[in-house]
């Protein structure tokens, strides 16, 4: 009972509402990509259509710079992503004193020391995770270099010698893994911002992530990208 009690009812609350929200939606997300409503999906279906073209190419030095640039993005936020834990970890080092800035805010509830701490611990979780999701990304597009590069030359293919269709789908296949990865990586970047808003209160923690959840839905199933993919 003593451990129900180091938070406020409302802060208890605020975190169900946000691991719900998050679980929830990441669950929803992989319905939409089963049913081919979502933004991946729809991207899917373009790597798909890269990687067939890939297989009569040769040299397939296009499809190598191509791969390269679609792991860069991974490898700036998994660096970037190390230097915020580092930032937080120094927060965490003068949370009595930022405690104190914090109070200071006019619309923000005071807490002890010890509950901000925590409030900062879940920060740090979301930007590990994170950083674990993009690190896996980068990881998965060397599997995909070397799916590209042991794709036989395009004359095996014409000749019926291996399946153009099977390496076109096995590349494909890991190419939306990864970017799977990233996206995860990148929605825990945006629900670190309903997170910060539990520095303020537990009100306004509930507030952000249903904020941020909204966005993520509307970027997901109803962009204007999507629609012009979809076309």
């Amino acid at each position: 009972m003593r451990f129900f009690e180091f938070l406020p009812i409302i802060d208890w609350v605020a975190l169900l509402v946000f691991f719900g929200s998050w679980a929830g939606y990441a669950w929803y997300a992989g319905r939409g990509h089963a049913d081919g409503t979502t933004l991946l999906h729809r991207t899917n279906l373009y790597r798909r259509y890269w990687l067939m073209q890939a297989t009569y190419r040769d040299p397939r030095m296009l499809d190598g710079l191509i791969t390269q640039n679609l792991s860069a993005t991974p490898a700036f936020f998994s660096s970037t992503t190390i230097i915020i834990i580092g930032g937080l970890l120094a927060v965490m080092g003068a949370s009595d004193r930022v405690n104190e800035l914090v109070v200071g805010i006019p619309f923000a509830k005071g807490t002890s020391v010890e509950v901000f701490d925590v409030k900062l611990l879940l920060l740090i979780a979301i930007f590990v995770y994170a950083f674990f999701r993009f690190s896996w990304s980068m990881r998965l597009y060397t599997f995909v270099a070397l799916a590209i590069g042991s794709m036989p030359p395009p004359e095996s293919f014409a000749d019926g010698t291996f399946d153009r269709e099977k390496h076109a789908k096995r590349a494909s296949a890991l190419v939306g893994l990864a970017a799977e990865a990233f996206n995860s990586g990148l929605r825990a970047y945006y629900m670190s911002f309903a997170a910060m808003a539990w520095v303020f209160s537990g009100h306004a923690f509930m507030l952000g992530s249903a904020a941020v959840v909204f966005i993520l839905y509307r970027r997901e199933f109803r962009s204007d990208v999507l629609t012009v993919l979809a076309n």
